[in-house]
C-alpha cells in the first residue's frame, strides 16, 4: 500500500485511518430500507415531486409580507454564474471585489516586508500577521472602529518550513511558528477611497494562537481530568486549537470553535493506560502519531506520554471579547467537548440563549444549548454560557423530532463527565447519528434553523467511531453519501429553546446529468445550472436569503462532472430557488461570512487554494479574505 503524508489526509481520513471503522452489521437491514428509500424522499424533500415545502403560509403576518415583496421583485438581485475551474475569484455582473487580507499581511508595523524578506515570513513575525487558512469570521462594532474576528483552522508546514525539511519541523522554534499562524486574528478594517484595508497597529489588532493564556469555565473546570503539571488547578489552558467555525453573541462577543484537536497530539513513549482516558482517546481520534505537525517531539504539552489531560481541554467553545484585546478567551465547557463545527446564537422568545452546535465527524452528532438564565441587554451575561441544559438532537422518519438533554438522570453521567465525554453521553441517549454536521444558521424572518450535513461516504457501511450504527434514513437518506444535503427544522411553538420540532430537508447535493432518476440525482431543487457538493459553510442574510458555501470535490470529473470549483450560492427557503453567485480558485474551500455593518460589502473566506490565488504566477497561493460590493453601492445582505 502507498504510504500518503498525514498532512495531505483529511481529517476524517487521518482518523479511520488510524482508528478503523468495523464494516455495519445487519446489513440486509440497511439494504431493505434503502429499497424503499424512493417513496421516504418523497415525504422529507421539501422541494420535489410530492413534497410539501415550508412554504410563505407558516410565516408570521409580518415575514410573509416581506418574502411576498421580494417575490414581486424578483429574490435574487444578481444573474447566477457559471462554473468556473480557473485560479481566481469570479462574482456575478454588477458586483466587484477586492482582497482584503492575505496569509502573512501585517497586523502591526514591526511585521511589514516580513512575508516577503522571508519565504513565508518568519518565525519572529509569525504572531504578527494575518494567520494562514482563514475559515470562520463575524463582524463587530466596537464605538466608531469597524472589526472582524477570523479563524485559521490549520496551517501547511511543507510551505512555511524550510524546503530541505520537506515539512516536519526540526527544532522548537519551527512548531511554535506552526502554532502562531494558527488560532484567531482579531483586526480593525476601515473603508477608503481605495475601498476596504486592515487598520495596521490598531489598539484593537490581536492575534490569539496555540499558546495564548486561556480561562476554561463551567462543568468540567477544575476536574482531575483537566488538572496537568502546568495546571494543577485545571481551569487554566494555553490556546485553541484548530478553530473552525464561529458564532457571535447578542452581547457582542466571538464565538470560535475547536475542531479537529486529536490531530496535534501525539507520544514519544506509552499511551494512556487508564481505562477511562483510553476510551475517549479511541472515541476521539487520539493516538501516537499526529498529522505530522510533530508538535509532541518539541512540546511537552502536546505529548500525551507527559500530559494525558491535556486533550481533555481542548475541543471546546472559545469566547474572545473584540472590544477588550487585554482580556483572556474563555472556553466554556458547557457547550460541550465535541470537534466544533460552528456554534449558531439564537435568543428564544423567553430570552434564553440557545446555541446550535455540529460535531464534523462522520456519524456524529447535532447538538443544542439553552441556558438556564435570560439574556437582557446591558445585563449579566456570566451564566449564560455555564449554566444550562445541552440536548442532542434525534429525528424521526415521521418528520418530527426532539432534542433529548444530556444530563446525570440520562446519561448515568456526572456534569462534567458530560462536559468532557460528549460524544459518549450522545451515544446513551441513542440520538441521530448524522452526516458530518457542520454549520448551523438560523433565519432572521422566521423561527427555523439548518444544517450542512457536507457527506458521509459511510452512511449505511460503517459505525461512527463510537460503534453507534448509521442507518440510511431520515436526514441522511442515502448510502455512501458523497454529495451532501442540507437539513432544515422548525422548532415547535417558534420557540428555539422548545424540545420538539418537525423538519425537512431544504436541499440534496447531487448530479442529475450523471445519476438521472436515482437519489444521487440530488432533490428537485438542483439542476445543471447550480451542481454543487458537499455544502460546508452556511449563514442567512437580513433578508432570510441562505448563502452556502462547499468544502468537496472540485476535480469537475466522473460523479462531480459539471460542479467546477468550491463556490457559494445563495438559496431561497420559500421557493426553493438556489443560484450560484461565486465560484473561488482551483483547489480552494469557499468558507466564513460577515456583512459590514451597513450591509453594503459581504467578506468571504478563501481558505487553502491550489492556484497562486489572489496574487498571480510565480507566486505563493495565499488564505485571503475578499470583500465584495455591488457596483451601484446598493444593499448587499
Amino acid at each position: 500500500m502507498t504510504k500518503t503524508e498525514p498532512t495531505q489526509l483529511s481529517a476524517d481520513a487521518w482518523d479511520e485511518l488510524h482508528f478503523p471503522r468495523p464494516t455495519e452489521q445487519e446489513f440486509d437491514r440497511v439494504v431493505e430500507r434503502a429499497i424503499s428509500r424512493r417513496g421516504f424522499l418523497g415525504g422529507v424533500l421539501a422541494f420535489g415531486s410530492g413534497a410539501a415545502a415550508m412554504g410563505a403560509g407558516l410565516l408570521n403576518s409580518t415575514s410573509a409580507q416581506a418574502q411576498q415583496a421580494a417575490g414581486q421583485r424578483g429574490r435574487f438581485a444578481f444573474k447566477p454564474i457559471p462554473i468556473a475551474t480557473d485560479g481566481t475569484v469570479h462574482v456575478p455582473e454588477g458586483y466587484d471585489w477586492q482582497v482584503l487580507v492575505r496569509w502573512g499581511d501585517p497586523l502591526f508595523s514591526a511585521a511589514k516586508g516580513d512575508f516577503d524578506a522571508t519565504p513565508a515570513g518568519s518565525a519572529a513575525m509569525s504572531d504578527k500577521v494575518f494567520g494562514e487558512n482563514t475559515d470562520g469570521m463575524e463582524f463587530f462594532t466596537v464605538g466608531a472602529r469597524q472589526v472582524i474576528a477570523v479563524n485559521h483552522e490549520y496551517t501547511n508546514p511543507k510551505t512555511n518550513l524550510p524546503a530541505a525539511q520537506e515539512g516536519v519541523p526540526a527544532s522548537a522554534e519551527d512548531v511554535r511558528k506552526l502554532q502562531n499562524l494558527q488560532g484567531v486574528t482579531v483586526m480593525e478594517v476601515r473603508e477608503g477611497g481605495k475601498g476596504w484595508e486592515v487598520v495596521v497597529d490598531s489598539p484593537l489588532n490581536r492575534r490569539i494562537t496555540h499558546n495564548t493564556p486561556m480561562e476554561i469555565r463551567g462543568p468540567a473546570a477544575g476536574h482531575p481530568l483537566l488538572q496537568t503539571a502546568a495546571d494543577p488547578t485545571g481551569t487554566r489552558s494555553l490556546g485553541t486549537v484548530n478553530n473552525c467555525g464561529s458564532g457571535k453573541t447578542p452581547w457582542g462577543t466571538y464565538l470560535t470553535c475547536e475542531e479537529n484537536f486529536n490531530g496535534y497530539f501525539g507520544a514519544t513513549g506509552e499511551l494512556p493506560s487508564d481505562e477511562a482516558i483510553a476510551e475517549g482517546y479511541k472515541r476521539y481520534g487520539i493516538g501516537a502519531d499526529g498529522w505530522g505537525y510533530d508538535y509532541h517531539k518539541w512540546d511537552a504539552r502536546f505529548d500525551v506520554t507527559q500530559n494525558p489531560n491535556e486533550p481533555h481541554r481542548v475541543g471546546y467553545v472559545v469566547e474572545i471579547d473584540p472590544a477588550q484585546p487585554e482580556a483572556a478567551p474563555v472556553k466554556h465547557t458547557a457547550l460541550g467537548r465535541i470537534k466544533h463545527e460552528n456554534a449558531e446564537v439564537v435568543v428564544a422568545p423567553d430570552g434564553r440563549v440557545v446555541v446550535y452546535m455540529g460535531d464534523d465527524e462522520r456519524g456524529e452528532y447535532l447538538y443544542k444549548w439553552v441556558s438556564r438564565d435570560i439574556y437582557v441587554p446591558g445585563g449579566d451575561t456570566s451564566t449564560l454560557l455555564e449554566e444550562g441544559t445541552l440536548f442532542v438532537a434525534r429525528f424521526n422518519d415521521d418528520l418530527s423530532g426532539e432534542w433529548l438533554a444530556l444530563t446525570p438522570e440520562t446519561t448515568g453521567m456526572d456534569a462534567a463527565q458530560i462536559a468532557i465525554f460528549t460524544r459518549m453521553a450522545a451515544s446513551k441517549v441513542n440520538a441521530t447519528t448524522m452526516d458530518r454536521p457542520e454549520w448551523v444558521a438560523t433565519n432572521p424572518v422566521r423561527a427555523e434553523a439548518y444544517c450542512s450535513l457536507t457527506n458521509n461516504k459511510n452512511r449505511g457501511l460503517k459505525p461512527n467511531a463510537g460503534g453507534d450504527a448509521t442507518p440510511v434514513g431520515g436526514p441522511n437518506p442515502r448510502e455512501a453519501n458523497r454529495y451532501g444535503q442540507i437539513v432544515r427544522w422548525r422548532p415547535l411553538g417558534d420557540d428555539h429553546a422548545a424540545q420538539g420540532f418537525t423538519w425537512d430537508l431544504y436541499v440534496m447535493a447531487g448530479n442529475p446529468d450523471v445519476h438521472a432518476g436515482t437519489p444521487y440525482a440530488g432533490s428537485a431543487n438542483i439542476n445543471s445550472g447550480n451542481l454543487f457538493n458537499s455544502p460546508d459553510g452556511m449563514a442567512l442574510d437580513s433578508t432570510g436569503l441562505v448563502w452556502i458555501q462547499t468544502d468537496g470535490e472540485d476535480d469537475n470529473e466522473g460523479d462531480f462532472a459539471g460542479h467546477g470549483n468550491n463556490q457559494m450560492l445563495a438559496g431561497d427557503p420559500v421557493s426553493g430557488e438556489i443560484h450560484r453567485f461565486l465560484t473561488g480558485p482551483k483547489g480552494c474551500e469557499i468558507t466564513g461570512l460577515c456583512w459590514s455593518a451597513d450591509l453594503r460589502t459581504m467578506f468571504v473566506g478563501v481558505q487553502h487554494p491550489d492556484a497562486p490565488f489572489p496574487d498571480g504566477e510565480g507566486k505563493l497561493p495565499r488564505s485571503s479574505i475578499v470583500a465584495i460590493k455591488r457596483t451601484d453601492n446598493a444593499l448587499i445582505g
